[in-house]
């Protein structure tokens, strides 16, 4: 179901991000993001009681109840109004456009990536002295654009590498353990050689501790139903290095790309093949359920999102593994590990209308910063909500369940830089993963090569970014 969520957001992405890549000159770009749905609740934009007004135009329609509440919980303490607008199912972008036109427009709103930044550039607020950004854990999950700082994340996903942390902590205890603690796994190279060394020794391992492991990785399906891991994912982890390197817009991409570090994906995804159970011929088949594997103790390593917290603890799907055993480390790479945190994105940023009145402006922030440091604001947001937030005041009681959730943020708060989700500029997603996952697929059951799999990445991107941008041409 959250993959689902994801390739939406991500078609929602596409939609904008693909007329604004590095050296394109394009008059498109987005009208501030995409709807999750809704329905208006509100008639937002009266003038506030006390000094300004604040007036929300929320993005996700099924937090439309918490906000209402938080909202009359605010004005109840303050004496100022608080107006939340919820919009209509899929109608965000229209429903922005003409709010933002009335006199008494939304003081905040969302945006989803640069290329609404540059379309809302005249009403951006830049909000580098804000609260809001100087309790935001990683400043990189904000959008900067023309010198400021135009939006922050009010909520973020996270994915890397999923394991579990007792047959890790057992295995450590093992004569000739490559590794005295998990924590040691900062590199990809270590991270080699642990899970080599485990699948060199499963049966030692199971006879030992009792386990009933088949392999260190879960396996790594190119069905259509698992394949975007690795199409879109872990395919992320060379294009972000590559637009990082060249200077580029991460969420604008670019025409062409060189495939620098596919040698780098190459290592990865050999690991993952190599150390795991499944027959490399059959990862197409659409038989194989790497969450069951990592669920029922059957592998440590299991490369996922924070999304599959949910899955693996709900009690109804008997799997062995509990919130305790597990924890989420970075996909290390092999180029920046010790610098690397696990891959953030989000397309949920909160803007402040520049245009409003100062007085105004001054309530709106004033706002912002108590939903993110109040009991009431920080409760509503990781309890009710459900959501996980990117600010250092969520803490003790507020911060999420989610261990994965956690580790995202312990990896923030120790100054490691989060991997931006690059996949966002994908051209023609669909059509450009078909062909690297099919490509991928042979070199793995060795009916094809690497040389392929770097064709399909790179010459199947510039193919792709033209047909994507033909009417820019003409």
């Amino acid at each position: 179901m959250k993959r689902k969520l994801v390739s939406l957001m991500l078609v929602a992405a596409m939609a904008v991000s693909m007329v604004a890549g590095c050296g394109n000159d394009s008059g498109n770009s987005n009208n501030g993001g995409s709807s999750n749905g809704g329905t208006e609740e509100t008639d937002g934009g009266s003038t506030a009681s006390g000094d300004g007004r604040v007036y929300l135009l929320n993005f996700k329609p099924e937090t439309d109840g918490a906000w209402q509440d938080l909202a009359k919980t605010y004005t109840d303490q303050t004496g100022v109004e608080v107006n939340v607008l919820t919009a209509a199912d899929g109608q965000y972008s229209t429903t922005m456009q003409s709010e933002m036109a009335k006199d008494e427009a939304p003081t905040i709103f969302n945006i989803g990536n640069a290329t609404a930044a540059q379309t809302w550039n005249d009403y951006t607020l830049d909000l580098s002295d804000s609260a809001l950004y100087e309790h935001l854990s990683d400043k990189s999950l904000s959008i900067n654009y023309d010198g400021k700082v135009a939006a922050v994340a009010n909520c973020y996903e996270c994915y890397g590498i999923i394991y579990n942390k007792k047959i890790l902590n057992d295995y450590c205890t093992m004569d000739g353990a490559v590794i005295s603690s998990p924590d040691e796994i900062t590199s990809f190279d270590t991270l080699k050689a642990v899970a080599e060394d485990i699948n060199d020794r499963v049966d030692e391992i199971n006879d030992e501790f009792g386990y009933e492991l088949t392999g260190a990785f879960a396996s790594s399906g190119l069905d259509s139903g698992s394949s975007w891991r690795f199409s879109g994912h872990l395919a992320n982890m060379p294009l972000y290095y590559e637009f990082k390197d060249d200077g580029c817009d991460l969420i604008g991409g670019e025409a062409t790309i060189t495939g620098k570090y596919l040698d780098n994906f190459k290592a990865v995804w050999d690991l993952y093949v190599n150390t795991s159970s499944a027959d490399p011929k059959t990862l197409n088949s659409g038989a194989l359920d790497a969450r069951s594997e990592f669920g029922m103790e059957e592998c440590v390593f299991y490369q996922q999102g924070n999304w599959e917290f949910s899955e693996l603890t709900n009690d109804e799907n008997g799997y062995i593994v509990t919130a305790d055993d597990m924890g989420m480390m970075p996909i290390y790479f092999g180029v920046d590990d010790e610098n690397e945190g696990l891959c953030v994105g989000t397309e949920n940023y909160w803007a402040v209308n520049s245009k409003a009145s100062q007085e105004d402006i001054d309530a709106t922030l004033a706002f912002l910063e108590w939903v993110i440091t109040s009991d009431e604001g920080r409760d509503a947001i990781t309890n009710q909500m459900g959501l996980s937030a990117p600010f250092d005041t969520f803490t003790g009681d507020y911060e999420s369940a989610n261990v994965f959730t956690q580790d995202a943020n312990a990896l923030m708060e120790a100054g490691k830089t989060s991997v931006a989700w690059s996949f966002n500029a994908t051209p023609n997603v669909d059509d450009w993963r078909a062909d690297v996952v099919s490509a991928l697929t042979a070199y793995t059951d060795g009916s094809g090569d690497w040389d392929a799999v770097k064709t399909a990445f790179v010459d199947g991107w510039a193919s792709q970014w033209a047909l994507a941008h033909e009417d820019d041409a003409e």
